[in-house]
């Protein structure tokens, strides 16, 4: 049995630069990598020049902020809630996916340290937001995200709010997401699920038919999978409530739509409340769809159901895949996303019969919390469908990305977030964002996906237009540099 990386008993997540040995620095074919990740060889590269980076306070936003019945706080200068705002906006604009009736205004708040706090110290003004909040919105649980101005001057969080839960009697949890403490992005994520975690999710009463779900704000294709089965599914965290994400022990199995997102909550349920971790990458492609249905029919002990279900698709949806490959046949396409998502979105368009130029993936994982090749969702995709080459990870420079597309043209640019397609569309290449990471799973998924991508390519005139007329503000300069001069070793 896999040896545990999980525990509770700290407040602190320990970051994936330790906990897993994640890297943001590597610049070769995939295959390399997948090679280097499994044989323990993996080194991570420095870049002496860095444009942006991404904040682990908004990856445990992003978990805490949609869960219905709970109200954030993010504890330092009221700059640091800025990238909070978007999550309501996600809350109300994908509610209907989700069958929300009565989408209710996110309760969002910070505690607005101030110069003078830095040298006196936050922690009263936090006990006073906490009581204010809890007077104004009546939540039914209050998270307290960190920022690097509160952990900088060592205000004891968790004593406040272990204090104030027992005065508001309802749980207050410390997340410890400041920016400082890694420079893996998802470490946010990681953050805000060990809240989750040890404060909230409780044993086990009595098992469910039930299935947990940890996703982003997908459509809700799993319940009408689960029901086949005599399941259905319980989403954490968007859109779940306190009682919800209480009970999430008591399901049979947690499965996950990205990897990057739910490697540790869903570790968490495995290892510390017992209950089975799918741990096969995500649905996306056919080899892929096949495999993680038939571990959900062994868990599930519905081994027959399954494949007959699986029959049942392949009949429906291959000969519509089959039409779409052909007009998708030597079509070339660079993705730039997130690590395991990525890896999916390259799965999907191999299986459509394009050609992968390359990606720029955000981070890599050599290893998930479950330590098990299983969920290594860029090996299954290199042993799918084969290597691909110009294989980037990097933590969102946007640098590299526009002087990458500037060489290779692709027909079309995959992109996971927001601002990313920009690029693309500036040099008249036609750009594809999917917010709902539900679109593509499945053989239907991939029904869905060739659509829009035939869609996206045949009518470019706008990214053409836009092209002749757009501003690029790197200089020619740059865009004659190698893209990785500023990665350490550069091209060699």
């Amino acid at each position: 049995m896999a040896t545990s990386t999980i525990n509770l008993s700290t407040p602190e997540v320990s970051v994936r630069e330790i906990r897993l040995g994640s890297i943001t620095g590597f610049h070769g074919n995939a295959s390399e990598l997948v090679e280097c990740s499994q044989c323990g060889k993996i080194k991570d590269k420095k870049r002496s020049f860095s444009q942006c980076l991404g904040c682990s306070t908004a990856q445990a936003a992003c978990v805490t902020c949609l869960i219905q019945d709970a109200a954030v706080i993010s504890h330092g200068p009221v700059g640091c809630s800025t990238c909070l705002h978007e999550y309501a906006f996600t809350y109300r604009v994908n509610a209907d996916l989700r069958g929300v009736s009565n989408p209710t205004q996110r309760k969002v708040y910070s505690t607005n340290l101030e110069e003078k706090d830095t040298i006196y110290g936050g922690a009263v003004k936090l006990e006073n937001t906490i009581r204010e909040v809890y007077q104004r919105a009546k939540p039914n649980v209050i998270f307290v995200l960190t920022t690097c101005a509160a952990g900088i001057i060592g205000d004891d969080v968790e004593s406040v709010t272990n204090r104030l839960e027992q005065e508001l009697n309802i749980p207050i949890v410390a997340i410890f997401c400041e920016g400082f403490r890694s420079k893996i992005w998802t470490t946010g994520f990681d953050a805000g699920y060990h809240g989750i975690a040890r404060k909230l999710i409780k044993p086990a009463e009595k098992k469910r038919n039930v299935i947990n779900v940890v996703n982003f704000w997908g459509s809700d294709i799993f319940n009408e999978w689960f029901k086949r089965f005599g399941y259905e599914a319980n989403y954490l965290t968007p859109y779940s409530t306190l009682d919800s994400l209480q009970h999430s022990s008591e399901a049979v199995c947690t499965v996950q739509a990205c990897a990057t997102l739910g490697s540790y909550l869903a570790s968490s349920l495995d290892q510390v409340y017992g209950v089975p971790e799918l741990k096969n990458s995500p649905p996306y492609g056919i080899a892929q769809t096949d495999r993680w249905f038939r571990e959900l029919g062994s868990i599930l002990h519905k081994e027959d159901e399954v494949e007959e279900f699986l029959k049942e698709q392949r009949e429906k949806y291959l000969p519509k895949i089959e039409e779409l490959r052909e007009k998708l046949r030597g079509k070339t396409a660079y993705v730039t996303a997130g690590a395991s998502h990525g890896h999916s979105l390259l799965a999907i368009l191999r299986e459509l019969g394009m050609e992968a130029t390359g990606a720029a993936i955000f981070h890599h994982d050599p290893i998930y919390d479950s330590h098990t090749t299983d969920a290594d969702t860029l090996s299954h995709t290199v042993s799918d469908y084969g290597d691909i080459k110009n294989y980037t990870v990097c933590n969102k420079q946007e640098f590299e990305l526009v002087n990458v597309l500037n060489r290779i043209r692709p027909d079309i640019l995959f992109a996971r977030h927001g601002g990313m397609t920009l690029w693309g569309a500036k040099f008249g290449i036609p750009s594809l964002l999917i917010g709902d990471e539900h679109f593509g799973m499945g053989y239907e998924g991939l029904v869905n996906y060739g659509e829009q991508i035939l869609a996206t390519i045949e009518n470019d005139e706008f990214v053409k237009n836009l092209e002749k007329h757009a501003i690029n503000p790197y200089t020619k300069w740059w865009l004659e540099q190698e893209p990785y001069t500023f990665l350490k070793g550069g091209k060699n």
